[in-house]
C-alpha cells in the first residue's frame, strides 16, 4: 500500500435517495470510522450526495460526498450487465474523460480502502449497479488499495449477470454478504455470510422505547409492491383490528417513495400516527418489548426485532423480499414470515435473542477490522468535533427530498 499522509477511505452506497434503511447503513459505518479512524480522509460515494450530507455530515470529522461510481453506472446503462461493468472500469482507468467527476474520481484512486456497503442493489432489478463492482475492482487495481463488500443481497441476479459478479468479486480482498442466496451466488460458503451491515452498530441508539411507543406499528411501500393500495389498506386494517390495537403507528421509510400507499393506509386506519424518516433516524425508531409489527420493509423489521418486539414479515416480492426477510428469521429473528395476504394471529414470540445480538454485532466487528484495521490501535480515539456515533443523534432533520438527479426510480 502507498505511503500518504493521511489514510483515505472511500465508501460507496446508496445514501440520499432517501431511504431509512440505506441512511442507517450508512451512519452505521460512519459512526464505526468515528470510533476507529478519526483522522481518516472519509468520502461518501452516494446516488444524493446534498441530500445524503444534510443528514449524515458530522457523525465522522472529516467526510465529503460525491456522486461518481453511481452516474458512471447510470451514464453506461446497457441490458448487458457485462457491457456497463466494462464501461465504468474503462472510464476509472482514464479519469480524464470525465472532468465533471474530478474531485472524486482523484479520491477513488488514491483510497487506502475503497468499501461498497451493505444493501440490495447489485440484481435483477437495478442491473446497470453492477458497474459498482467493477469500478471499486478497477480503482483498487490501479492504486494498490483494498477492495471490500459487506453486507450485500444479490438475489436475484439479473440475466445473464451471474458470472459477471462472480468474476468481479474475485478481485475484492474482503468478501461478505447477508444471505444464503447470495452466498451462493458467489459459490462461496458461510464464511462470507454474515448478516446486513446494520448489525455493525446494533445497540439501545437505534430504538426510541419512550411512553408513546405505539403497541402496533405498520410499515408498508409502495415499491415493488403488486398489491394495488386500495386492497393492501383493507388488509392492513384487518390485521390491526384483529390484534385489537390501542395505538397504531406508520412508519415512513421513503418519504417519495411511499406517499401513495400512507395516505391510502391512513384513511383506512383513522387516528394512526404516522412516524416519519427523519424523525425516526434522528431519535430511533419506536420500538419495545410487547409491541406487535406488521412490515413488508426489511431494516424495520431488523430493528424491530433487535429491539424485543413481535412481528409479521409480510414479503410483496418473494425473490427479493422474501430472501431479505428470510436471512433474518435464519438468523434468529422470531418473526413469521407471510407471502400472501393471510390474516395472522397477533404475534408475540418476540424478536432476537440477546445472545443472538451480541454475536451478530460481534461477526460484524470482526468484519470491520479485517477491512480497516484493529481499531484499538492509535485511531480508535474518539475526535473532537465528532459527532456521536449513537444512532438517536446521528441525523440531522428536515429534510426529505431526494437527491438522487432521477436515479431514485433505479434504487431500493
Amino acid at each position: 500500500m502507498r505511503e500518504q499522509e493521511r489514510t483515505g477511505y472511500y465508501l460507496v452506497c446508496p445514501a440520499g435517495i432517501p431511504n431509512y434503511g440505506d441512511e442507517l447503513i450508512a451512519a452505521t459505518w460512519l459512526g464505526y470510522l468515528a470510533e476507529s479512524a478519526p483522522h481518516a480522509d472519509v468520502v461518501v460515494d452516494c446516488i444524493g450526495p446534498e441530500a445524503a450530507a444534510r443528514r449524515l455530515a458530522g457523525i465522522h470529522p472529516r467526510t465529503r460526498f460525491h456522486n461518481v461510481l453511481w452516474q458512471l453506472c447510470v451514464d453506461n446503462l446497457s441490458p448487458d450487465s457485462a457491457r456497463t461493468a466494462a464501461a465504468v472500469a474503462e472510464a476509472v482507468r482514464e479519469p480524464a474523460a470525465h472532468p465533471a467527476l474530478a474531485d472524486g474520481l482523484a479520491a477513488l484512486l488514491t483510497a487506502d480502502v475503497v468499501h461498497l456497503l451493505g444493501g440490495g442493489f447489485i440484481n435483477g432489478i437495478w442491473p446497470p449497479f453492477v458497474g459498482l463492482l467493477s469500478g471499486i475492482a478497477t480503482a483498487a487495481q490501479r492504486s494498490g488499495g483494498r477492495a471490500a463488500m459487506t453486507g450485500q443481497g444479490l438475489w436475484p441476479p439479473a440475466e445473464g449477470a451471474d458470472a459477471v459478479i462472480r468474476s468481479l468479486a474475485k478481485d475484492f480482498d474482503v468478501v461478505d454478504v447477508r444471505d444464503a442466496a447470495s452466498a451462493g451466488l458467489l459459490g462461496a460458503g458461510s464464511g462470507v455470510c454474515s448478516s446486513d451491515d446494520v448489525f455493525l452498530g446494533a445497540g439501545p441508539g437505534l430504538f426510541h422505547d419512550g411512553d408513546d411507543v405505539p403497541d402496533v406499528m405498520v410499515s408498508v411501500q409502495s415499491l415493488l409492491n403488486g398489491t394495488e393500495p386500495d386492497e393492501l389498506a383493507r388488509y392492513i386494517a384487518k390485521v390491526v383490528r384483529g390484534w385489537g390495537a390501542q395505538r397504531v403507528g406508520l412508519l415512513e421509510c421513503a418519504p417519495t417513495q411511499d406517499a401513495e400507499v400512507l395516505a391510502v393506509v391512513r384513511r383506512a386506519l383513522p387516528g394512526a400516527r404516522t412516524y416519519a424518516m427523519t424523525d425516526v433516524l434522528a431519535r430511533g425508531l419506536p420500538v419495545r418489548p410487547g409491541q406487535a409489527w406488521l412490515s413488508t420493509r426489511f431494516h424495520p423489521h431488523l430493528v424491530a426485532a433487535a429491539g424485543g418486539a413481535s412481528g409479521v414479515a409480510l414479503s410483496v416480492r418473494p425473490d427479493y423480499y422474501g430472501t431479505k426477510h428470510r436471512s433474518l428469521t435464519d438468523g434468529g429473528s422470531n418473526w413469521r414470515l407471510l407471502e400472501g395476504l393471510e390474516v395472522p394471529d397477533r404475534p408475540a414470540a418476540g424478536g432476537y435473542r440477546p445472545e443472538t445480538l451480541v454475536r451478530l454485532r460481534a461477526a460484524k466487528r470482526a468484519l470491520a477490522a479485517r477491512i480497516y484495521g484493529d481499531p484499538a490501535g492509535d485511531g480508535g480515539r474518539p475526535a473532537a468535533g465528532a459527532r456521536s456515533a449513537r444512532p438517536g443523534h446521528r441525523f440531522q432533520q428536515g429534510d426529505d427530498g431526494a437527491g438522487g438527479r432521477g436515479l431514485l426510480d433505479l434504487c431500493p
